[in-house]
């Protein structure tokens, strides 16, 4: 058994403390001494492998904290759009990907953004048609939350005028009850979602996770956590240990809960995530693959005017919860029951009310518990006192900097109007506060880098236009501040801090080797970075060229 000492470089502990080290040493997979050079080096002993990192800033490996593994794989395939300016540009870029294949049996889009539209404008299935009319389009919102596609694709997926909105989500019509081909929330879930699920084969789908695993890990990511967990991606999963008995990565899991309306069938959903998480266990252990909790979607986003507020938006419009709390309290304490972690996607500052009352009710019915771990995602605005609660009942705060960067909040504050537009990704109070944090990237709802999330962390300027001014820039993180809430914030949100996500003695050695230290070389050149060497136990999972 060999042991190799990375020698040479400054290391990041990653989880609060100070401690400088210069080298680190790795057997079998396992960090056996992390310290000054000649102390490693003694520890390792005589017929260590000797590796000079020539100065480099090493770090634990980044806990991608909220990621959808096949969406981001699927998105790497898909027609970008997120740069696009206008609808005309969406349009050219359609054009463009059906003319290089006229063959193709639908096309597939993702990230386009809302302030594409003018003032009072949405997106309709017309403005497709007038592009491609003959194959189904399906293009997903920047934020994931809502679906715009061509008529082909309505009748593809079976939609009607006399199709009823399911709970939580709208398919929009026009005056005369025709769907405009604007798929809202769950609308877009069970019918854009679905269908691109249904039309991808095994080969399609298991690229696609390879695509996520090969990306994140390009970028530093050496451990993720799934928040859109179902039978689909299960499969997906599955398939891969059965071939190689490992993932490249650690991942833990939330199975997402969809809003019913119905308690019975709620209760199903939760019997469903029981005995997907018991056949992992038995199966594989929780090394590799882990069902950790679940995750409710309380609301949705601020730029669809679909987040939950507690005061209306800007035009008025004040839509309530996908979980209304009748049906979303129980269901939180009977996951509580069973030891699955609560995971609550909530940005406006009424989902994330609702979700602190479902952490109260777990904690008053079954008894406080230090393993439960809840978290709140995504707090893009969310009130003081919401912070206070966080804080006492020990709920973690994950957050994902990349959805605030300048170029894409137009839209997002003109919703909100003043003086809300200026109140929005409070960080700075939920570190003052004492409120754990976890940052993430939420990709494919925004770019997946690790290294572009950290730059509009400790900057709060823009990375897709970098001549915008910053938003609120007294809120950022210092570059340590940020690089922990990375790695060692991310683990513990899983409970998993014992393994990885700081650099100590017996911990997996999982870590990224820099070019550069960000906590004190010039913030744009984090922009389109990526890592020197990742390392996932101890061996070698990504090395630029």
């Amino acid at each position: 058994m060999t042991t190799t000492v990375y020698r040479n470089a400054t290391v990041f502990i990653g989880d609060g403390r100070p401690a400088p080290a210069q080298a680190l040493a790795v057997t079998d997979g396992r960090l056996v001494a992390v310290g000054e050079d000649r102390t490693v080096a003694a520890i390792a002993g005589e017929g260590a492998r000797d590796v000079d990192l020539g100065g480099a800033f090493v770090t634990p490996g980044i806990t991608e904290s909220h990621a959808h593994m096949l969406m981001l794989g699927e998105a790497l395939d898909k027609v970008g759009l997120r740069d696009c300016g206008s609808v005309a540009e969406v349009q050219d870029r359609l054009r463009s990907a059906y003319a290089r294949n006229p063959q193709t049996p639908r096309i597939q889009g993702v990230s386009w953004r809302f302030d594409i539209f003018a003032p009072g404008q949405r997106p309709t299935a017309a403005m497709l048609d007038a592009v491609v009319d003959d194959v189904p389009v399906i293009l997903d919102a920047n934020d994931l939350h809502s679906a715009w596609v061509n008529s082909a694709a309505l009748e593809a997926m079976g939609i009607t005028d006399d199709t009823p909105n399911p709970v939580g989500g709208e398919i929009v019509r026009d005056d005369e009850g025709h769907a405009t081909g604007f798929l809202l929330e769950t609308a877009a879930v069970q019918y854009a979602w679905a269908y691109a699920e249904a039309v991808a084969g095994e080969t399609d789908r298991d690229r696609y996770l390879d695509n996520a695993f090969s990306a994140y890990l390009r970028t530093g990511v050496t451990a993720a956590t799934d928040m859109a967990f179902g039978p689909g991606d299960l499969s997906v999963f599955i398939r891969r240990l059965e071939r190689d008995g490992r993932l490249p990565f650690p991942v833990t899991a939330h199975w997402m809960l969809t809003a019913t309306g119905d308690r019975t069938a709620d209760l199903a959903q939760v019997a469903e995530v029981l005995r997907a998480r018991e056949e992992i266990a038995r199966r594989w252990g929780e090394k590799w693959l882990s069902i950790v909790g679940v995750k409710f979607i309380l609301d949705g986003v601020i730029d669809a005017c679909t987040a939950a507020m507690r005061d209306p938006y800007a035009n008025g419009e004040a839509p309530g919860p996908i979980w209304e709390r009748e049906f979303a309290l129980p269901i939180a304490v009977a996951c509580d029951a069973e030891g699955l972690q609560l995971a609550m996607h909530a940005i406006g500052d009424e989902a994330s009310t609702i979700a602190l009352d479902m952490v109260e009710a777990c904690v008053q019915v079954n008894g406080p518990r230090s393993s439960r771990r809840p978290r709140v995602e995504h707090l893009e605005y969310v009130a003081d006192d919401t912070i206070a609660r966080m804080a006492a009942l020990g709920v973690t705060a994950s957050m994902q900097p990349v959805h605030c960067d300048p170029a894409i909040l137009d839209n997002w504050k003109a919703q909100l109007g003043e003086p809300r537009s200026e109140a929005g990704f409070p960080w700075h109070k939920f570190r003052a506060a004492g409120v754990p944090i976890a940052l993430g990237t939420d990709a494919p709802t925004a770019p997946h880098e690790s290294f572009d999330n950290l730059f509009i962390a400790t900057t709060a300027r823009s990375v897709l236009e970098p001549a915008r001014d910053a938003y609120r820039p007294e809120r950022v993180f210092s570059p340590a501040e940020a690089l922990e809430a990375l790695t060692f914030g991310g683990a513990r949100a899983t409970g998993r801090e014992h393994e990885f996500g700081s650099l100590q003695a017996g911990h997996r050695a999982n870590l990224v080797v820099w070019d550069f230290d960000p906590r004190c070389t010039e913030p744009a050149q984090l922009i389109g970075a990526d890592a020197a060497l990742t390392l996932v136990d101890g061996e070698v999972a990504h090395r630029r060229a």
